[in-house]
């Protein structure tokens, strides 16, 4: 939770899948999973553009953009996503990708090294609970840290 304009409100996540892929039954379970546990989900749900992406954040006032491909094409599909971020002035928003990123079997870290380098805050192999992802968002976003700011206001 967040303190925006002296209410409390939900942090914003953008979830979906990126390029030609359409699983959308794992996009949805990210989507209840990150909902249960509190957050307020903007699901652009399948075949979506780094641009949807990018816009549904700038319009929700997203604080992390959730990225999900089944394909194995994301590496393609996710080059200049970080720059296309800085470009549309979300400089400071979080980056996660998971799934079947990329074709065939390769060693993990040099998949998470790549994906980082695209400028990902977190990559998660094939399999990856979502309570994983939901962890390290609450410790990204420094989300205990706000709790306390906002129940002592």
């Amino acid at each position: 939770m967040s303190v925006r304009q002296g209410k409390m409100e939900k942090i914003v996540l953008v979830i979906g899948v990126i390029g030609a892929d359409v699983h959308a039954i794992g996009n949805k379970i990210l989507e209840d999973a990150f909902s249960h546990a509190g957050f307020k989900v903007v699901n652009i749900g399948v075949l979506s553009s780094q641009e949807e992406f990018i816009q549904a954040a700038i319009k929700s006032k997203a604080e992390a953009i959730l990225v999900s491909s089944l394909y194995g094409q994301a590496e393609i599909d996710c080059l200049g996503m970080r720059q296309g971020c800085i470009e549309a002035g979300l400089d400071n928003i979080l980056l996660y990708i998971g799934g079947n990123i990329v074709v065939g079997k390769q060693r993990w870290e040099e998949v998470e090294a790549r994906f980082k380098e695209l400028g990902f805050d977190r990559v998660y192999p094939p399999g990856t609970s979502p309570l994983k992802a939901i962890k390290d968002l609450r410790k990204d976003l420094k989300m205990e840290r706000r709790d306390e700011e906002s129940s002592s206001q």
